[in-house]
């Protein structure tokens, strides 16, 4: 019986080390697609930036010279042009909507946005699920890096646990309240 019993044990050990290769594999492969899908983000974004400069130069040099200074001007003032995949998220500052931000990222921020007030936030893992995404760790870690994203550039705020809340407002709530009561209340 003892035999049997070893033989059933060393399939066991060889069964436990198989699967922490094949653990340790996943890991490696993991690290490899985020690494691939950070330079696939990057040639996104220069495929993008190329096109719309191209776009211009051939605009510009369809138009003449008097066209360069009314394109140069039509291109600052259209801040409202729609982002595309891919495309840079923009730093928030006032007067700043989520449509400033392509479709991926303006639902990550609608999503945060719409969680209850309880101050704990939302992980990644659940805004990809509600992104309507297969609970992986690939499509989690896509999720996080986006919303890390938007933390970086202040449309949203990242919590030290590693969750998601709204950004936290520019100013108080009853900061203009305050001011008000100064003025044009004489006698």
């Amino acid at each position: 019986m003892t035999s049997v019993m070893a033989l059933v044990e060393g399939r066991e050990a060889a069964a436990r080390v198989r699967a922490e290769e094949l653990r340790v594999e996943a890991e490696r492969v993991l690290a490899e697609l985020a690494e691939a899908e950070a330079v696939l983000e990057r040639r996104v974004i220069a495929t993008a930036e190329l096109a719309e400069t191209l776009a211009g130069r051939d605009a510009m040099l369809e138009e003449g010279a008097a066209a360069v200074d009314e394109v140069a001007t039509a291109v600052v003032a259209d801040t409202t042009k729609a982002p595309v995949a891919g495309s840079v998220v923009p730093r928030w500052h006032a007067g700043a909507t989520v449509l400033a931000l392509s479709a991926d990222y303006r639902r990550i921020v609608e999503l945060v946005e719409a969680e209850p007030g309880t101050g704990e936030g939302i992980s990644a893992k659940e805004l990809a699920g509600r992104l309507g995404l297969a609970a992986v760790p690939a499509k989690i870690e896509g999720v996080r890096s986006k919303a890390r994203r938007l933390a970086e550039r202040g449309w949203l705020a990242a919590l030290p646990s590693g969750r998601f809340t709204p950004r936290e407002p520019t100013a108080p709530a009853g900061a203009g309240a305050g001011m008000s009561s100064g003025r044009g209340g004489g006698s």
